[in-house]
């Protein structure tokens, strides 16, 4: 293992053989805390085994790849640019194509409790997938493209643009369980709910995290918050600059979070006592993607260029850093 140059990390290293452009979305597998999964730009879709640094394997498609998900140890689910939803035999190398979208297909995500997969994509449909069917078992229009989604349990909670957020059941997906708009003002970026299953957390584009409850009753809904986060203020004009919020993770231990920002830093928050843990050292560039390992031992961080400044010469490589992380960093004080 390569450790960083400079003396804030000895408990980080940069993962070899990464992805050429922009990362997308980082995935661990469900009971694995060294195989991760990356999806990116340059129309790739790797496993790394971050025990050894290596790269286990690698596929491509014909367009840029935007989320993929461990069906199980062997089984990968993915979707991009192509539109096309595939499903990769990593011990037998195959590629299947289950379905597809009629436009980019953004997120998808594995629901181990509903032995489901779902998709959501740009066409402003989420589609429900049985990985026994051959086919979709499922198609459900949502009110704009979806940007984000995360599954909670036998729940899904899905972000669009027009910064809708729909709360469904995929036992019974017959209609929508809640209909919410975000508690934020810009668009939203991305959601991911709490290990317990409570409630979610909201990013948006303009440097702000909502903290929300499913649970639909006045007394509960009281406890939602929201607050200022990845931004920074110029000492010498005064100006403060505010940066998108473009990924969320949680411990699955703590029911603590990461957040990621265009601004380079990675904080970890504790949402219910309302503070921030710490923030690590400035990544190379924006912050794309976040992921906890299963155990909450390791966080995988993706820094891609993501063009939201005019400024492109001397654009830093695309990089996937694996930090171990401690108690000290990660549990409720």
């Amino acid at each position: 293992m390569t450790l960083m140059s400079g003396t804030e990390s000895p408990n980080e290293f940069k993962l070899d053989s990464v992805a050429t452009d922009c990362i997308q979305s980082l995935k661990f597998g469900n009971h694995s805390n060294h195989l991760l999964l990356s999806s990116s730009w340059d129309c790739s879709v790797r496993l790394h085994d971050i025990s050894s640094n290596t790269l286990r394997v690698k596929y491509t498609q014909s367009a840029p790849v935007l989320d993929s998900a461990f069906q199980d140890s062997h089984r990968v689910w993915s979707g991009g640019f192509e539109q096309n939803v595939k499903v990769y035999d990593l011990n037998a190398s195959t590629e299947t194509i289950v379905g597809s979208h009629v436009g980019p297909i953004r997120c998808v995500e594995s629901s181990p409790e509903v032995n489901a997969v779902v998709t959501g994509g740009w066409d402003a449909y989420v589609k429900l997938w049985d990985p026994r069917a051959p086919s979709a078992i499922g198609a459900y229009q949502q009110p704009d493209k979806v940007y984000t989604m995360a599954v909670c349990g036998d729940k899904v909670v899905v972000g669009t643009a027009g910064r809708r957020v729909l709360v469904w059941d995929l036992r019974n997906m017959a209609y929508v369980q809640q209909r919410r708009e975000s508690s934020l003002k810009y668009q939203t970026r991305c959601i991911r709910c709490f290990p317990n299953k409570q409630g979610y957390v909201l990013s948006s584009i303009e440097g702000r995290v909502a903290v929300e409850y499913l649970d639909p009753s006045p007394e509960v809904q009281r406890k939602k918050y929201a607050f200022k986060c990845h931004r920074n203020k110029d000492n010498t004009s005064g100006i403060e600059v505010i940066y998108p919020v473009n990924a969320i993770s949680f411990h699955s231990g703590y029911n603590t979070f990461a957040t990621g920002g265009s601004d380079g830093y990675v904080n970890i928050w504790d949402g219910f006592n309302k503070k921030r843990l710490c923030q690590f050292h400035k990544y190379p560039s924006s912050i794309s993607s976040l992921c906890f390992s299963p155990d909450g031992t390791y966080l995988a961080i993706a820094s891609s260029f993501l063009y939201e400044t005019e400024e492109t010469r001397d654009i830093p490589p695309d990089a996937i850093f694996i930090r171990r992380v401690t108690d000290q960093e990660t549990k409720p004080k």
